[in-house]
């Protein structure tokens, strides 16, 4: 086994070309490799072909150290990953009686019989090592190449983290990275770049990735040692300051849910524009119950009007898209039986705007027993972009709030 310094992310799959389904399994495996010391310096999405995953992985094969290829590894025709990858290594295909033996038990185990396709997820490339796959049927495969290696596993998220985690993590060498991920919110990329430009200079640029989201923005932190990862925590830190709402595995809604149990508090959403997103996220998180009522999608002007009270005068002087609104929105939500409530109402477009309140128009606010907040924005972007913005710039505002600090 050699000492891996490059690495390479081939993801196979049609799907990822034709349909609207994401690879974040590259995402994932460069994030683990980064803390091992392996930087992924390309990575390819093909097809389901045979001769195309041959060509991608000598090509990558012989650039990278590590090729780390997903998907293709399931029991029907269009799985053809191993056939691939055994004629890019000018290798054959062996059936393993071992591991279909372990197949059929697992099926059993589940109360069904194995279909005879099911038995092509048995074929090993010659040389290969098996990589047991205890959330799923399709195993990994660990494959020799001189000093290089190339690893094959599934492409259900879920199955490939496990796999990786257990069996690849444990071969790689190289000297281990300490990694820290600062999350910021209510900021954009380009801001945050502008205010930590200068500790560029003292920590090295290369030790620096900044991820940028909606609303959010990650900045990862790489270092050798811990004492240096701490002077730069320290000094970022001390540079963004409120910004940051937590690290590394943290996420807002996850914040905000802890601040509001941390004062008793039940919140409840009002959301126009972006259509109870909010609410979806807050709830993504175990024991969301604790702290969050539920919401008003209150789409309409009459739903505003009947569920939450704000006045038909005061929608007819203002309009819909208003601070006045937007305000009354959250007393209305808090009437609903919460200590604090917060609104969204804006123009997310691609249509609907006008001079005065143009496409990417919002207005936030957040009313608690004490105080009532409020917040314009003017966002750019797709619909889609927009009402992201809107949900995680109203999030941001409700954690400053509740912290003392909007």
């Amino acid at each position: 086994m050699g000492t891996f310094s490059r690495a390479a992310f081939l993801a196979v799959g049609s799907e990822l070309l034709r349909t609207p389904r994401l690879d974040t399994n590259s995402l994932f495996v460069a994030s683990q490799l980064a803390a091992c010391g392996v930087e992924m310096t390309e990575k390819r999405c093909i097809g389901d072909d045979t001769q195309a995953i041959a060509n991608a992985v000598s090509e990558l094969l012989s650039r990278a150290d590590l090729v780390v290829v997903s998907g293709g590894l399931g029991p029907t025709a269009d799985d053809v990953t191993r056939e691939g990858v055994a004629a890019a290594l000018g290798r054959k295909l062996h059936l393993d009686e071992e591991l279909l033996a372990r197949l059929q038990e697992r099926y059993r185990r589940l109360g069904r019989s194995m279909p005879s396709i099911a038995a092509r997820m048995a074929f090993l490339v010659e040389g290969a090592e098996v990589l047991p796959n205890p959330r799923g049927t399709a195993p990994g495969q660990w494959l020799e190449v001189g000093a290089r290696a190339v690893v094959l596993l599934p492409g259900v998220p879920e199955e490939l983290q496990t796999i990786f985690a257990l069996h690849v993590l444990p071969r790689i060498g190289g000297k281990p990275i300490l990694v820290r991920t600062l999350k910021v919110a209510g900021r954009f990329e380009s801001e945050v770049e502008q205010r930590v430009s200068h500790l560029y200079h003292r920590f090295g640029r290369e030790k620096v990735t900044i991820l940028a989201g909606r609303g959010t923005v990650e900045l990862v932190l790489y270092a050798e040692t811990s004492s240096e990862l701490e002077a730069m925590e320290h000094a970022f830190t001390e540079v963004l300051g409120e910004d940051i709402f937590g690290r590394d595995d943290v996420t807002l809604p996850q914040v905000v849910l802890d601040a509001l149990k941390s004062r008793g508090w039940m919140l409840a959403t009002a959301e126009s524009c972006t259509g109870g997103m909010v609410g979806s996220a807050l709830t993504q998180v175990p024991g969301a119950s604790e702290a969050y009522l539920g919401g008003v999608v209150a789409y309409a002007n009459a739903v505003k009007v009947r569920v939450l009270g704000v006045s038909e005068e005061l929608l007819a002087t203002k309009g819909a898209v208003s601070r006045e609104v937007a305000e009354a929105m959250a007393l209305g939500a808090c009437a609903l039986g919460a200590q604090c409530g917060l609104a969204i109402t804006g123009i997310a477009g691609p249509t609907g705007g006008t001079a005065e309140k143009p496409v990417g128009t919002v207005h936030v606010a957040v009313a608690t027993p004490s105080q009532l907040q409020h917040r314009h924005f003017r966002f750019g972007g797709s619909r889609q972009t927009v009402r992201e913005l809107a949900a995680n710039f109203a999030l941001d505002l409700l954690r400053r709030v509740l912290g003392g600090k909007a």
